[in-house]
């Protein structure tokens, strides 16, 4: 027990060393040990699949009929996401560039296949969605979103995955003249962030 003090102590006046002058390089451009890196991804991944677990997936034909998920899901993404996490056929912003943790690519992740793991996937996209992520640039959008818009968002940004640039410009071209990428939007209007998910 004394041991584990003793070990607790050195750590905290080493911590307290290294941070408290400002020794500890808080750049972008400076990267993180990879010990330090691996810690982060164990913890995020654990937390998002901690609090995504017991989400229900809603049903597509639950949505109401004139909402056409896909669609809303893809003109979302391809107004506020885009910055970050780019689209098929689209040259690396300077946003991107120069984030880090730098932001998931989706269309360039290979498809899921097992039901299990594509639901756990909807609901780990759907939780980043809605709550974002500490200490990176991915906004929690519920604040200023309905929950039926994010889940397609979520939805769409599964199907990202593979997806061809021809596709991706049919699904955010689209336009009834209903305004649908604006249903369920906040009051504070559109900015640009991104998910930051686990390794599915």
């Amino acid at each position: 027990m004394k041991l584990i003090v003793g070990l607790l102590i050195a750590s905290l006046l080493a911590a307290t060393y290294i941070m408290g002058p400002g020794a500890y390089n808080f750049a972008a451009t400076e990267k993180h040990w990879t010990i330090t890196e691996k810690i982060i991804e164990w913890v995020r991944v654990n937390s998002i699949a901690a609090h995504s677990k017991d989400l229900e997936i809603p049903i597509m034909n639950a949505l109401s009929d004139d909402f056409d998920y896909l669609t809303i899901g893809a003109m979302h993404y391809d107004s506020m996401c885009t910055e970050c996490h780019l689209a098929p056929g689209q040259p690396a912003t300077e946003l991107a560039q120069g984030l880090y943790p730098q932001a998931p690519v989706f269309h360039q992740r290979a498809p899921l296949s097992g039901q299990e793991d594509l639901q756990e996937q909807i609901k780990a996209y759907f939780w980043v969605i809605r709550n974002g992520i500490k200490m990176t640039a991915m906004p929690a959008w519920g604040i200023t979103h309905e929950d039926n818009v994010i889940w397609a968002m979520a939805f769409f940004v599964q199907d990202l995955a593979g997806m061809s640039t021809d596709r991706y410009h049919e699904l955010t071209s689209k336009d009834d003249g209903d305004s649908n990428a604006d249903h369920g939007h906040g009051h504070d209007g559109h900015q640009h962030g991104h998910l930051e998910h686990d390794n599915h």
